[in-house]
């Protein structure tokens, strides 16, 4: 069963087509990777999920329900979270504070309490509870990522958007990721939707990998049968990435 899906979405800016006539499912449970060159349009396909754009064409449901219809500011309230290419922090606030801001959009009738005690097990979670109160502009970049993970699990979404979590994190820091990737998902019974260029990182945590070249799908798959295919070969994964030894 598909917890999401993403039909006959277009997107264009201008005369550049971003996403032509994209459709792909996210099933209920799984981690699905989304891979392909850069500016493909794999953040566009985010954006157009977390009504940042609105898709000129198509239409994106969560579980049968359209988010088109939804206000850009209640999607976060349809269970839908994620995290940025580019850190979306606010560097002079805490950790914790950072953390709370993702409770706001599902916090009605619940007491500032009881969102402060899920944010300071979050931290926890994710292993910095322990600076709770230290700034977040003052973190390493992995710190920040960890920080950013916490602030969109405290929002319970169903629908996790990760936006390439490797990106900036050292050799060790990457190592570590996919089991974490995979601990979220049973932890707290996501669906994992992964834009990430780390090979190694998303072939290895994915069920199942769509892949987008020049704003099209050109593949959809077992990371297996998705390396094996010759239209991906040809488009991203001829030449091997330095950052998989």
């Amino acid at each position: 069963m598909a917890l999401l899906e993403v039909r006959n979405v277009t997107r264009r800016f201008g005369g550049i087509v971003a996403l032509d006539d994209v459709s792909l499912d996210v099933p209920q449970g799984e981690i699905v990777g989304l891979i392909g060159p850069n500016g493909a349009g794999k953040t566009t396909v985010f954006n157009v999920i977390t009504r940042l754009y609105r898709p000129d064409g198509g239409e994106v449901a969560l579980q049968g329900q359209s988010l088109l219809a939804v206000p850009a500011h209640r999607v976060v309230e349809q269970g839908v979270a994620r995290t940025f290419q580019n850190l979306a922090l606010f560097p002079t606030m805490t950790v914790l504070e950072n953390v709370l801001v993702g409770t706001h959009t599902r916090s009605r009738g619940r007491k500032g309490g009881i969102e402060r005690r899920r944010a300071l097990a979050l931290l926890d979670y994710v292993g910095l509870a322990d600076i709770a109160g230290r700034e977040a502009g003052a973190l390493s970049y992995g710190t920040q990522k960890r920080v950013e993970a916490a602030r969109a699990l405290v929002s319970d979404p169903k629908l996790l958007l990760l936006d390439e979590p490797a990106g900036g994190l050292a050799r060790d820091e990457v190592h570590g990721l996919e089991e974490f990737i995979r601990s979220m998902r049973s932890d707290f019974a996501l669906t994992v939707l992964l834009v990430e260029h780390h090979m190694r990182l998303v072939m290895g945590v994915s069920d199942r990998v769509h892949v987008l070249d020049f704003g099209r799908l050109i593949a959809s798959g077992s990371p297996a049968e998705v390396q094996e295919d010759p239209l991906v070969i040809e488009a991203y994964l001829g030449a091997p990435d330095e950052d998989e030894a």
